[in-house]
């Protein structure tokens, strides 16, 4: 099992990351999955948590490309200390709903209000106890701080380079029809990822960001709030298709390999070489834990197979 005392430091990094920017986000939300992950497996062997577990000192520690810099107003390892104790009240827990009901219906930033919110949600609606004021106000500063944000950027090769979505037009793609329901979009998740895993797309939060923002909202009607989930699967199908404009650009910065063994596996932790590039520090744990969240939904076996082996391009 991880130490249940990481999922209160989790959540006191997400409600100081609006001090940083929305990003710095990335920080507790990661800290609070690796939690969700033992929940999710309990039957994991226990050189696999002392994996997890240490990719999450790594986190606090600042070695996430995430972290603030050295002239930020707080630095990671404080972004995890504890509050002053207060007077808990878990219907605060509606605020970061509400917070999130501003902003879910444009994509934002590759999907982070919704990963964020739903994960602090799912948290705090287990522990009740940490529902404070001081944790909810600013965790709800944090969604906020999406509003008008732009859906990401992503990379178009050396002659176009990095745009905006903002300037990217999504063609009509008769095949790729908006979402009927929740299920819907998860198997359009697994198909996205069995397909092109093996490709090297760079932008709008990479499959890790598809695959979470999915779970994200697979969460948030699981965890009570099933109308703001549907009202945000518009902006996961328009992240999908701004994602599908991206070239493949394996030629230019090198292809995608998959790591040689599943990290729920001792082996994976043995290996020697766990990847932490490119954001996969952050990425790897909200990742493990938001494609089973996601799976939940999805009932084809064969599928099911296929996403789990296609997820190791991600790890």
């Amino acid at each position: 099992m991880i130490d249940s005392g990481y999922l209160a430091a989790g959540l006191n990094a997400m409600a100081r990351a609006y001090r940083v920017n929305p990003m710095a986000g990335h920080l507790g939300a990661a800290v609070v999955a690796g939690c969700f992950i033992a929940e999710q497996h309990p039957d994991l062997d226990a050189e696999v948590c002392r994996g997890i577990q240490g990719e999450l000192d790594r986190i606090v520690r600042g070695e996430s490309v995430f972290s603030p810099k050295e002239n930020a107003a707080i630095r990671a390892p404080q972004m995890f200390e504890p509050f002053a104790e207060e007077t808990t009240d878990g219907s605060l827990i509606a605020g970061i709903a509400d917070a999130l009901d501003a902003n879910i219906e444009e994509t934002r930033e590759s999907g982070h209000n919704v990963i964020f919110a739903s994960i602090a949600i799912r948290a705090l609606r287990e522990r009740p106890d940490l529902t404070t004021p001081s944790v909810v106000e600013g965790i709800c500063k944090l969604i906020a701080g999406f509003n008008g944000a732009s859906p990401g950027s992503g990379y178009y090769g050396k002659e176009e380079g990095r745009r905006n979505g903002r300037d990217v037009s999504v063609p009509k793609d008769d095949s790729f029809p908006p979402y009927v329901d929740l299920a819907g979009m998860a198997n359009a998740v697994v198909d996205e990822l069995v397909r092109h895993a093996p490709e090297r797309r760079e932008g709008f939060g990479g499959l890790w960001h598809i695959i979470n923002h999915g779970a994200a909202l697979a969460e948030l009607a699981r965890h009570g709030h099933a109308g703001l989930a549907v009202k945000g699967l518009p902006s996961h199908h328009h992240h999908v298709q701004l994602w599908r404009t991206l070239p493949n650009v394996a030629d230019e910065l090198g292809p995608e390999t998959p790591a040689p063994h599943d990290p729920r596996t001792a082996a994976f932790w043995r290996s020697g070489s766990i990847r932490r590039e490119r954001a996969h520090l952050t990425h790897r744990i909200k990742t493990l834990y938001g494609f089973d969240a996601l799976m939940e939904l999805v009932d084809d076996e064969s599928k099911r197979r296929q996403g789990n082996d296609s997820l190791r391009y991600l790890m």
